[in-house]
């Protein structure tokens, strides 16, 4: 077991340093690829992380990243980036502290209407405040040496961080209460678990990754607007990433984002006019032929095996 380990952590430190060398590695398309990989590798996951174990659908993921993008734009040229990413994180986290004590006490449909209304709410309030108060429609974002090859290497040091997030929860209590949340709410109050303050914790802690990533993500555009920071587009793209991967293990997402990254490149690139569709297609055949996703298939498969 120790070499197993031993050869596991090899492998992952190869790894990284590989993916750490890919813009010196490729050109200015594959590091835009890789770049829209990590990000959705990230919200993916971190959507999962919460999503997953407590059976709760949010479409507020653009929410977040939005708020995280924006913050970007109007502090970007005042403050050095690390205090930019941490106003940031904490708006995002009053946010996500008003939505939680909110919402998190309703359930399947109610919460799912409630997080896509937030974000048309909240693209709405930003369009109003430019126009009326500001007197623009949109703001020109500025950063200093955010360089593409900047913007990706924060982005897969957020990949590693939310996936430790996801190896802790899958060993810690809190990961043991979401779980017993989402099989049984009420059997889980019973055996004494604040299932409010289980929820709107894990609930912050998942949104500052959206949150930093929709920052980090900002300097890739000149200018931005309402239509961009909090295009809802973002947050389907999420949720069917995630659950063509699977939510059962917090590492499965990803299996979802790389080939729909890939995809989504395609159609955007060939078909622009037609990606809407496309997409809601892709979703109700996830729904229909792979409702746990690639990772439950296979996890389904593996056990079916083993019982024979």
């Amino acid at each position: 077991m120790t070499v197993q380990r031993w050869l596991g952590g090899a492998l992952m430190a190869a790894a990284l340093i590989v993916a750490a060398l890919a813009p010196r590695l490729g050109n200015d398309y594959t590091t835009a690829l890789a770049i829209n990989l990590l990000l959705y590798g990230v919200l993916a996951t971190a959507w999962g992380l919460f999503c997953g174990p407590t059976g709760y659908i949010s479409l507020a993921t653009v929410a977040f990243f939005g708020v995280g993008s924006y913050t970007v734009a109007i502090l970007g040229e005042k403050l050095a980036w690390p205090l930019v990413l941490v106003a940031a994180v904490g708006f995002g986290a009053v946010l996500a502290l008003l939505v939680g004590l909110v919402t998190l006490r309703l359930s399947g449909t109610y919460f799912v209407i409630f997080t896509f209304g937030l974000t048309e709410l909240l693209k709405q309030l930003v369009n109003w405040y430019e126009s009326k108060i500001s007197g623009s429609v949109g703001r020109y974002v500025f950063v200093d040496g955010a360089t593409a090859s900047f913007i990706y290497w924060q982005l897969l040091a957020l990949f590693v961080a939310v996936m430790m997030l996801g190896w802790w929860l899958s060993r810690s209590r809190l990961g043991f209460a979401l779980r017993l949340i989402g099989e049984d709410e009420q059997a889980a109050r019973h055996c004494g678990i604040d299932t409010t303050r289980v929820k709107l914790l894990a609930f912050l802690i998942t949104s500052a990754f959206m949150v930093l990533a929709g920052a980090i993500v900002a300097p890739r555009w000149t200018y931005i607007d309402a239509t961009i920071a909090f295009n809802a587009i973002v947050s389907f793209q999420t949720v069917i990433m995630a659950l063509l991967g699977g939510v059962a293990r917090f590492w499965g997402p990803v299996l979802g984002v790389v080939p729909l990254v890939m995809l989504f490149e395609t159609l955007i690139k060939y078909f622009p006019n037609h990606f809407p569709i496309v997409l809601g297609l892709i979703f109700l055949a996830i729904v229909y032929a792979l409702p746990r996703g690639v990772l439950g298939w296979v996890l389904a498969r593996t056990r079916g095996e083993r019982a024979r």
